[in-house]
């Protein structure tokens, strides 16, 4: 993202570069040199700080590398009474000024940032739970026409942004962290449910972007976000971000230790298959931690139990969890053979999961020897999946001739459609571990709220300070957001029908035409009653018609006075 404002380029002898591409110029700086002992000389390390503007060779438009090499530039501010809109949407404001207020939100990130830049942070996070968007360059498009948490409501550009987003260590993150967690009761005995996804960034000079596992491949290079979720309370807890290249696997075991640093001891995790392991089984069991982790689906033992008990409950109606459509028992044994603990195996089969889960398999085989038949008579070496369904025979020279199916295989597995297998390490009964693991769904849902709701699907960032303040204003986001979500969800639930407007979206869009215009006199007031649907919505959160005019008089009142401190200012500039 370039800046809507030029500076002059910087005079660095040696280390400036100009290197045209398309119809623009664009400013390299070399911050680095690396010596290439293979070649034996230096390989310069450059990024582009700038794109050189039209009208003057001398200037350039910079980016957020030029915050990061020359912070001590002065860069043009603008002016904080910047003009507004003559109406002003406040209903969303009004909702996320009161979660924020509610977990004391305001006074903990003013604390850590100061009030200045505490207020633009949540205004940062308002406008990409708002907007669903984290361009910082629409900001000022957002605080044009909507109430601030700013000091005075001053109104900043993404010049503005882009500095503060620069200037986050990760030490105020950390702190963050720590006083949020620090405001819960830790001697509850809560469930935190954990997951994690990725995000793209094109950015290569940031240290945790890397070539990993994408759950959707789109060619770029990653990095790992994941988030713990208390699902007792329904409240996020902390999050990670970290490599692209590591997998679930490997990180649990270093969050497993943050949440005790965090002092949380009666804790039970509900964990995804991507997280099964031995060694993560035994170190929650060192910790104390108890676990609600789905087996791996083919894996040895969870098909094993599955068709040793096969028949012996899938039609019994006491078996039947009727809230999800499935038939469910819970077997004692160990789980491997040194454990020193019995486990609890719920074994699930889901009438609906068996055509689809058929289906894919079939498909998927089909689909190996379509590949096997193209490829009769060349050398060619096949993955290892297709050997687990097909004997491949090849000639003396390497050749692929002929396969043959494994009937057998192939029979075994679809006679394992349809089950899962969940398994906890303490005493429930199959609906109950169920319960407890459907209600990952929230984390789910938090995730496509973040990438879908928010306008996290990727980063649009150039430095690594840049990419953990956006991960810190997501997280804060994702916290307001999703008790916006679960109000919701409650009041939805309550009422005779469930109306299309109780979506976060669709009751932000609908709170967002509840406006402050501003009258001939200067002063802006509340333009209309509430609609229907508009005290519906604010019902779910404990809020009247009264709140919105109280509230609406105050922010009245208080943009009067910022007008008239900005005229007195205008008026009498020595008085500064």
């Amino acid at each position: 993202m370039y800046f809507d404002f030029t500076v002059e380029i910087p005079n660095a002898p040696g280390k400036i570069t100009r290197i045209a591409r398309a119809n623009a110029t664009y400013i390299y700086y070399e911050y680095d040199r690396c010596y290439d002992v293979g070649r034996k000389f230096n390989i310069p390390r450059r990024a582009v700080i700038g794109k050189q503007a039209e009208e003057d060779s001398s200037r350039m438009r910079p980016n957020e590398n030029f915050l990061r090499f020359f912070p001590s530039v002065q860069l043009p501010e603008p002016n904080g009474t910047s003009k507004r809109s003559c109406c002003l949407r406040i209903g969303s404001f009004l909702i996320i000024s009161m979660i924020i207020e509610k977990y004391g939100m305001d006074s903990m990130i003013a604390g850590i940032l100061g009030s200045r830049d505490g207020g633009l942070f949540l205004d940062l996070a308002a406008y990409s739970i708002v907007c669903e968007d984290n361009a910082g360059q629409y900001y000022p498009d957002y605080a044009f026409n909507h109430p601030l948490f700013t000091d005075n409501m001053d109104i900043y550009s993404d010049s503005k942004v882009s500095s503060l987003l620069s200037s986050i260590t990760h030490d105020q993150n950390a702190r963050f962290l720590n006083e949020w967690n620090g405001t819960h009761d830790h001697r509850e005995r809560i469930y935190i449910s954990y997951d994690s996804t990725n995000k793209n960034c094109q950015a290569g000079n940031i240290a945790m972007v890397e070539y990993g596992h994408p759950k959707t491949d789109a060619g770029l290079p990653i990095f790992n976000y994941s988030v713990a979720y208390d699902r007792t309370n329904s409240i996020p807890l902390f999050y990670e971000e970290y490599p692209g290249s590591i997998v679930d696997v490997s990180q649990l075991q270093y969050m497993l230790e943050k949440a005790h640093a965090y002092g949380y001891r009666k804790v039970g995790f509900i964990l995804d298959r991507g997280y099964f392991s031995k060694d993560n089984i035994h170190y929650m069991d060192s910790c104390g931690y108890d676990f609600v982790i789905m087996m791996k689906g083919m894996a040895s033992l969870a098909s094993e139990l599955v068709l040793e008990n096969k028949g012996r409950f899938e039609e019994s109606r006491k078996n039947l969890i009727k809230h999800h459509y499935v038939y469910g028992t819970t077997v004692v044994r160990k789980l491997y053979a040194d454990d020193d603990r019995q486990r609890y195996f719920h074994l699930y089969h889901s009438a609906r999961k068996v055509a689809d889960e058929t289906r894919e398999l079939e498909t998927k085989v089909q689909r190996m020897a379509s590949a096997m038949d193209k490829a009769k008579g060349r050398k060619v070496v096949f993955p290892e999946g297709f050997s687990h369904y097909y004997d491949l025979q090849y000639d003396s020279s390497g050749v692929f001739l002929f396969y043959t199916e494994k009937e057998a295989v192939v029979e075994r597995e679809i006679h394992l459609c349809g089950y899962f297998v969940i398994v906890t390490s303490s005493r429930m009964d199959a609906s109950q571990a169920l319960e407890l693991y459907k209600s990952r769904d929230i984390s789910e849902k938090l995730f496509r709220g973040d990438k879908s709701y928010l306008g996290n699907k990727s980063l649009r960032v150039q430095s690594e300070e840049s990419a953990s303040a956006r991960i810190f204003v997501e997280f804060v986001a994702l916290i307001i957001r999703n008790r916006i979500y679960t109000l919701l969800s409650q009041a939805a639930r309550d009422m005779d029908r469930r109306p299309n407007y109780m979506t976060v979206p669709a009751a932000l869009k609908e709170l967002d035409k509840i406006e402050l215009a501003r009258q001939f006199d200067g002063i802006y007031r509340l333009d209309h009653a509430l609609t229907a649907i508009q005290k519906d919505i604010l019902k779910a959160f404990g809020l009247d018609v009264e709140y919105v005019r109280d509230k609406a008089s105050q922010l009245g009142q208080k943009l009067a006075q910022v007008t008239e401190d900005a005229t007195t200012k205008e008026d009498a500039p020595w008085q500064e």
